[in-house]
C-alpha cells in the first residue's frame, strides 16, 4: 500500500488542506450566521448556494482544464477560492454570503476535480480501488479534523476566515510542486437519467433523496447544534461525530448490501436512518453525550445511502457505462444536495430546529417507501453481469469515479484492448 500511496502523497496533502479549509469555513458560517442574526431561511439559501456552484463546477471543470491545463486551472481557483473565502468576513451580509457560496463550490469542485482526475492518470489500473478508499479516508479524516479548527478562535473575528483561506492556499504548494506530468483530458460520455431510471429507479431514487438529506446535513446540522444552544465546541464535536459515524459504518453495511438484495438492504438502512434521525431531538433534552451518538448513529447510516446506490446502479450497466452511468448518478445527487439546505431552512424558519432531524426522518422514510415500492412491481432484481463491491465514499466528482474498483477491474480485463475512460 505504501508503495502505491508514496508516488500521490502530494495529490493527496494538496486535497487534505482544501477540505480542512472548507470543512471550516462550512461550520464557521452557520456560527457566525447565527451570531449576525440571520434567519434559518436565509442560512438555508445560503447553504444550498454551495451546492448549486458544485453542481455548476462539474461543467465547468473539463473543459477550463482543456483550455489552460491543469496547474493553471488550478493555480486560478485556488486564488478565486481563497478570495471568496476571505470576503465572507468582509461582506457579511445573507445576499453576500450567497453569492459567494456558490464561487466558492464552483472553485471548489474545479480543484477537486483536477486533483482526481491526477489521482486516476498516474495509478495503474490494478491499483486504482485501493488509492480511492484511501482518497476516501483522506476525505472523512480532513473533513472531521477541519470542525475542530472553530474553537481556536472566535466567529466573530477574521482569523478562522483567514485561517480557511491560507489553507486553501497552501493546497497550491504539493498540486503545483509534484514531479508527475498532468493528464491527458478524455471526452465525456454520457447517459440520460431516464435511461437510468429505467434499468435502476431505486438507485435513481436514492442519490435524489440521499442528495436532499446530506445537502441539508453538510449546510445545516452546525446551525441546528447551534439554534439548541450547544457551544462552538460543542457543535464541532457535533458534526465531527456524524461524520465519524459515517465512516465507521459505510463498510459494514457495504458488505451487507454486496451479500443480498441491496435494495432490500437499502430500505433497511433509510428505516434506521429516519428512526435514528427522530432520536436526535430527545437525545438533545437528555445529554450532550447522547445527542453525539444520536448524530454519529444518523450519519453512519446516512452516508451509506449513496455509495449503495452506486453498487445497486453498477449492478445492471456493462462495463463501458459505468463511468457515465456513475457520473449521471452524481449529477442527481448534487441536484438533491444544492434544494436540501434550502427546503431544510424553511422548514426550520417556520417550525423551529427540530424541523432539521423531521426533515432527515420525512426524507428517508420517503425513499423506504420508494424502495418497497419498486420492489414490489419487480421481486427478483437483475443484475447485468457480474455484481459490483461495494466502495465506500463521500460526496466527490464524477473524475473519481474513474478510480471506482469496479472500473479498474474491466481495465483489468481488457488489457490487449485499451479503451480510454471517460471522465466527467
Amino acid at each position: 500500500m505504501i508503495r502505491q500511496i508514496r508516488p500521490i502523497f502530494s495529490l493527496l496533502a494538496g486535497v487534505t488542506l482544501l477540505l480542512l479549509g472548507s470543512g471550516l469555513l462550512n461550520t464557521l458560517l452557520a456560527v457566525r450566521g447565527s451570531e449576525e442574526a440571520f434567519t434559518d431561511q436565509a442560512m438555508g439559501f445560503i447553504m444550498s448556494g454551495y451546492f448549486v456552484g458544485f453542481f455548476v463546477g462539474t461543467f465547468l471543470a473539463l473543459p477550463l482544464i482543456r483550455r489552460v491545463g491543469h496547474i493553471r486551472t488550478f493555480a486560478m481557483c485556488a486564488a478565486v477560492g481563497s478570495v471568496s473565502v476571505m470576503l465572507h468576513d468582509v461582506f457579511a451580509t445573507a445576499w453576500a454570503w450567497g453569492g459567494l457560496r456558490v464561487l466558492t463550490g464552483t472553485a471548489l469542485v474545479i480543484l477537486y476535480t483536477v486533483i482526481e482526475s491526477w489521482l486516476n492518470s498516474t495509478t495503474p489500473a490494478q491499483h486504482r480501488g485501493q488509492v480511492f478508499a484511501v482518497y476516501m479516508v483522506v476525505n472523512l479524516g480532513a473533513l472531521a479534523l477541519s470542525q475542530q479548527f472553530i474553537s481556536l478562535a472566535p466567529a466573530s473575528s477574521y482569523l478562522l476566515f483567514a485561517l480557511a483561506s491560507m489553507l486553501v492556499t497552501l493546497s497550491l504548494v504539493p498540486v503545483a510542486g509534484t514531479r508527475f506530468g498532468p493528464p491527458e483530458v478524455q471526452q465525456v460520455k454520457r447517459l440520460g437519467v431516464r435511461f437510468l431510471w429505467r434499468i435502476a429507479p431505486v438507485a435513481i431514487s436514492a442519490a435524489l433523496l440521499s442528495g436532499l438529506a446530506m445537502g441539508a446535513f453538510w449546510g445545516m446540522s452546525a446551525l441546528y447544534a447551534s439554534r439548541i444552544g450547544l457551544s462552538t465546541a460543542q457543535i464541532a464535536t457535533f458534526v465531527t461525530a456524524g461524520i465519524i459515524g459515517g465512516a465507521l459504518l459505510q463498510y459494514p453495511i457495504g458488505r451487507l448490501s454486496d451479500r443480498f438484495d441491496r435494495r432490500r438492504v437499502l430500505a433497511g438502512i433509510v428505516a434506521f436512518a429516519a428512526i435514528s434521525a427522530l432520536l436526535i431531538v430527545p437525545a438533545s433534552f437528555a445529554s450532550v453525550e447522547l445527542l453525539y451518538a444520536s448524530i454519529a448513529l444518523y450519519g453512519g447510516l446516512a452516508f451509506a445511502v449513496y455509495p449503495v446506490a452506486v453498487a445497486h446502479l453498477i449492478d445492471h450497466l456493462d462495463n463501458d457505462d459505468i463511468l457515465a452511468g456513475g457520473s449521471a448518478l452524481l449529477l442527481v445527487h448534487g441536484i438533491g444536495a444544492a434544494i436540501g439546505p434550502a427546503l431544510s431552512g424553511q422548514l426550520m424558519a417556520m417550525t423551529g430546529a427540530s424541523a432539521l432531524p423531521a426533515y432527515f426522518a420525512a426524507v428517508q422514510g420517503t425513499l423506504f417507501l420508494v424502495a418497497v415500492w419498486k420492489m414490489h412491481q419487480r421481486t427478483k432484481d437483475e443484475t447485468t453481469g457480474d455484481p459490483a463491491q461495494f466502495v465506500p465514499m463521500v460526496r466527490t466528482t464524477p473524475t473519481a469515479l474513474e478510480m471506482h474498483p469496479d472500473e479498474s477491474e474491466h481495465f483489468d480485463k481488457q488489457e490487449s484492448t485499451p479503451s480510454q475512460a471517460a471522465s466527467g
